[in-house]
């Protein structure tokens, strides 16, 4: 599959770049998907919560009434889960989420997400481009001239640039990602992908090691 290859000013190059079959064309495995943003969503849970259990509660511990004859159910002191502002029974502790899955599991799930991504045509590849400065309404303009205002973008870049990340920081629905750390879940959570060329290779030559 080729793609045109357009300039931040939304013009066309007159080039073309064909997307790696092995890559952007394979039959997408949708349990791959879920497995992989399955472990995306639980790596981001702090796992923090915590709920105080009848010995952490601060409070007496005399019996409040009788074992039998009071009439209603058996309870101990003011702690008792059965009161209100008692403790709670087996609630939530502090706990790590996360769990392991295989490079060729999460590689397959990010070649299937950018698959879907070809198929439905939502990948737009734009010649390499860097800023001078920080300059969001730059980036507004970069957005405008490719035509993809409005949808939720993902841009892809090669390595971290400082300028081009400042200027899209504060746009809504813009994310930027870098080419080593994309991620299934980003993908997917996107409308549209725009991926500089240095980046498409570099997407190329880091899910092809991991395959």
């Amino acid at each position: 599959m080729e793609v045109n290859v357009l300039n931040i000013k939304g013009e066309d190059t007159g080039r073309k770049i064909a997307l790696n079959e092995a890559i952007f064309g394979i039959t997408p495995n949708d349990h791959a998907i879920y497995l992989a943003v399955k472990q995306y969503m639980a790596n981001r849970r702090q796992g923090t919560h915590k709920s105080k259990e009848r010995s952490e509660i601060s409070g007496s511990t005399r019996k409040l009434g009788r074992q039998k004859g009071g009439g209603g159910a058996r309870r101990g002191d003011i702690n008792s889960p059965v009161l209100v502002g008692g403790a709670r029974v087996f609630g939530p502790k502090p706990r790590d989420y996360s769990f392991k899955l295989n490079k060729k599991v999460k590689a397959l799930a990010r070649m299937s997400a950018l698959s879907y991504k070809a198929q439905a045509n939502d990948i737009v590849v734009v010649e390499d481009f860097t800023f001078e400065a920080p300059k969001t309404k730059e980036f507004v303009n970069v957005i405008n001239n490719l035509k993809v205002n409005g949808k939720k973008l993902l841009m892809v870049l090669p390595e971290a640039d400082k300028n081009v990340y400042l200027s899209a920081r504060n746009l809504e629905r813009t994310n930027l990602a870098i080419a080593s750390a994309l991620n299934t879940y980003s993908v997917l959570d996107a409308e549209t992908l725009v991926i500089t060329e240095r980046a498409l290779k570099a997407i190329e030559e880091t899910l092809m090691t991991n395959k």
